[in-house]
């Protein structure tokens, strides 16, 4: 991959998640509208757009919205028009949030992008009703691609893509709660899991912008090969900041995946990379009835001496490397390509 001075990286990629974030914004908002119910207010809060109170947030932090631009940069990649798109762009953006209320109560997560998750303020039971809600109009979006003209045909291999996306994901998180304290899983099983965690929802943005832009049966495969690569990429980083990271960026505690025992590639790298003491060590620590600041610091400690950060990040830049060797087999060249490029490197490079 060709190397970007950072500065004109993260200027690239805001430009490209700025350009379609209005766009799909009111495509979630239009599926919102007159749902008075304080459910609705639950996943407005979720997105950034309003306080506890219902109060609209001025410039509200929603997140990236990395999915809906994969999708809508893909159909322009091809030659298709965006208008189209925008209620599956908008899909994915709704899965990937019901999958976060979620992935917050089973981690018991008690904030989120500097704000106390949804559970934290309603509680758990109703935290799972707003994720199913959120998913329920993800579908509801995606049926109304036959509003906007587009083939029945196509409106149907996207419902079905978004089903078995979804499929996927959750084939991925009951996974990542299997591995919960267990200290045998492997680098390959990790993979494995996060292929349907964060692979299958990026490879399904990918793969369902191509579709929606008309592209033949061999793009379409090229992208959704880029996605999923680019899936993998972008949750290794994930693994590592949430080690590593900075918790003013990232929005919680620093080495939050220690304390909390997440089965995440640093803790398999480790245990691939130690030796008998330090694996015994390790094992200990993470059977512990509680992981305190000494813990975390030892555990640190043994990751450095092991080299798992420098490890980790080769895999990402590798499973980079993957996505752009996809996106060249299109044989596209265009500004839509160039910004999906950017992506994919950004995906290893962010700090947050």
């Amino acid at each position: 991959m060709t190397a970007v001075v950072m500065p004109d990286l993260n200027r690239s990629v805001g430009a490209a998640l700025d350009r379609y974030a209005p766009a799909v914004r009111a495509e979630m908002a239009r599926l919102l509208d007159g749902r008075p119910l304080p459910l609705y207010d639950m996943l407005r809060y979720h997105l950034g757009w309003t306080d506890t109170a219902g109060r609209p947030v001025a410039g509200g932090d929603g997140g990236k919205g990395f999915r809906p631009t994969l999708c809508l940069l893909c159909t322009e990649a091809v030659g298709g028009a965006v208008e189209p798109a925008l209620p599956v762009a908008a899909a994915l953006e709704l899965v990937h949030a019901f999958s976060l209320i979620h992935d917050d109560v089973m981690d018991n997560s008690p904030t989120r992008r500097h704000r106390p998750t949804v559970w934290k303020v309603w509680g758990r039971a109703q935290a799972i009703t707003a994720g199913d809600a959120m998913f329920s109009l993800a579908h509801l979006s995606v049926w109304s691609l036959a509003e906007r003209g587009v083939d029945g045909a196509v409106v149907a291999a996207a419902g079905r893509l978004l089903d078995e996306t979804c499929l996927r994901l959750c084939e991925g998180q009951y996974l990542d709660v299997d591995f919960e304290g267990k200290l045998s899983v492997s680098v390959d099983g990790y993979l494995g899991m996060i292929q349907g965690k964060t692979g299958a929802l990026i490879q399904a943005s990918c793969q369902a912008g191509a579709l929606l832009g008309g592209a033949d049966a061999a793009a379409v495969g090229h992208f959704a090969e880029a996605g999923l690569r680019l899936g993998e990429a972008f949750q290794i980083r994930d693994d590592i900041l949430g080690v590593w990271g900075s918790a003013s960026r990232m929005g919680k505690p620093t080495a939050e995946d220690i304390k909390s025992r997440k089965q995440a590639l640093p803790i398999a790298l480790a245990l691939e990379l130690a030796g008998p003491t330090s694996k015994a060590r390790l094992d200990a620590i993470y059977h512990a009835p509680r992981i305190g600041a000494p813990e975390v610091k030892e555990v640190l400690g043994l990751f450095s001496e092991l080299g798992v950060q420098a490890r980790a990040q080769a895999l990402a830049v590798a499973a980079a490397g993957s996505a752009a060797a996809a996106l060249d087999a299109t044989g596209l060249d265009n500004q839509a390509v160039d910004a999906l490029r950017a992506l994919v490197q950004f995906a290893v490079e962010r700090e947050h």
